[in-house]
C-alpha cells in the first residue's frame, strides 16, 4: 500500500531486569508505534519481539499483559481509562476476569471496591470515593488509578509511555519515584518520553529514535544533555561527538 510508511525502521534492542532503558527523540519518531508493538496494540511487518524468553510479536495484548507487562500510555484518556467507569472500574480493567475480582463468570464488586479503596490510599488518589467517574478526576489523579493498576499486579516489565505529560510538578515527582521503585524491585522498564530532562534523570541507558532509527544507545553516566539532544536533531553520532566515543553502544539489525 503506498499510503503506508514504514515508522520503525530496524530498531534492535532489550531491556534487562533491573534497568531503565529511556527512548529519547522528538514526538512523531516512532516511538508511539514502537510502544504498540511492543504491547501488541499493532503487529509489526517483520521483526521479533520476545519478553522473557517468548516470542510475542503477534500476541494479543492480553497474553502480554499475562506475562508480565505494565503499559502506561501516552494517551491516558484515549487509551489508559473508561472515562465514564468509576475510578474502581478503572483499577480492575487488567485482570477483572481472574480472581479475586472474578468468580467463575461472577463479578466480585466487594472485592474490586475493597483493593480500589487500598491503592486509593496506597498511591494517593485524590477522589472522593471509589464510585466516582474516573473522567472527573485531575489530570495527575487519572494518571494515578493508571500507575495504580499497573504497578500492583507482579509486572516483569514497564513499558511507559509520555508517563509524565501535562501533569504538576508533584505529580510528576510521584510517578518518577513509582518508576524508579519498579526498578530497584528488578522490573525492567521502557521509559519513553519527549522530555530530555526525564530521560536523563531516570535512565541507566538511553536510547535515541530519530526517523524510526535507533541512531544510539548511550550509558547514562556518559550521557550530556547536549550529546542526546543534538542526536535527537538528527545529528550522527560522529558529528555529535560522544564524550566517550569508544564506549558508546550503537545496536541495529537491518
Amino acid at each position: 500500500d503506498a499510503q503506508k510508511q514504514i515508522t520503525v525502521d530496524g530498531v534492535s534492542f532489550d531491556v534487562r531486569a533491573g534497568e531503565i532503558l529511556g527512548v529519547a527523540g522528538v514526538q512523531g519518531n516512532g516511538q508511539t508505534e514502537l510502544v504498540e508493538a511492543v504491547t501488541g496494540l499493532r503487529h509489526p511487518i517483520s521483526g521479533t519481539i520476545r519478553l522473557l524468553g517468548e516470542d510475542v510479536t503477534h500476541a494479543t495484548p492480553r497474553k502480554i499483559t499475562e506475562l508480565g507487562c505494565a503499559h502506561v500510555p501516552e494517551d491516558r484518556q484515549r487509551d489508559g481509562l473508561v472515562l465514564t467507569f468509576p475510578v474502581s472500574d478503572n483499577i480492575a480493567l487488567c485482570t477483572y476476569y481472574k480472581p479475586p475480582f472474578a468468580r467463575g463468570i461472577r463479578i466480585q464488586e466487594q472485592e474490586i471496591l475493597k483493593t480500589a479503596e487500598k491503592l486509593i490510599q496506597d498511591f494517593d488518589i485524590r477522589t472522593p470515593g471509589p464510585l466516582v467517574n474516573v473522567g472527573n478526576l485531575s489530570g495527575g489523579n487519572q494518571q494515578k488509578v493508571i500507575v495504580a493498576r499497573e504497578f500492583s499486579r507482579p509486572i516483569r516489565l514497564l513499558v511507559a509511555s509520555q508517563p509524565t505529560r501535562g501533569l504538576d510538578v508533584g505529580s510528576i515527582e510521584y510517578i518518577h519515584k513509582r518508576i524508579v521503585e519498579k526498578r530497584d524491585e528488578g522490573c525492567a522498564v521502557l521509559l519513553v518520553s519527549s522530555e530530555l530532562d526525564e530521560i536523563m534523570e531516570l535512565s541507566d541507558r538511553i536510547a535515541v529514535m530519530y526517523r524510526g532509527k535507533i541512531v544510539a544507545i548511550v550509558p547514562a553516566e556518559q550521557a550530556t544533555k547536549n550529546y542526546i539532544g543534538l542526536l535527537m536533531a538528527g545529528v550522527s553520532p560522529e558529528q555529535a561527538g560522544a564524550p566517550q566515543v569508544g564506549e558508546r553502544v550503537v545496536e541495529s539489525t537491518l
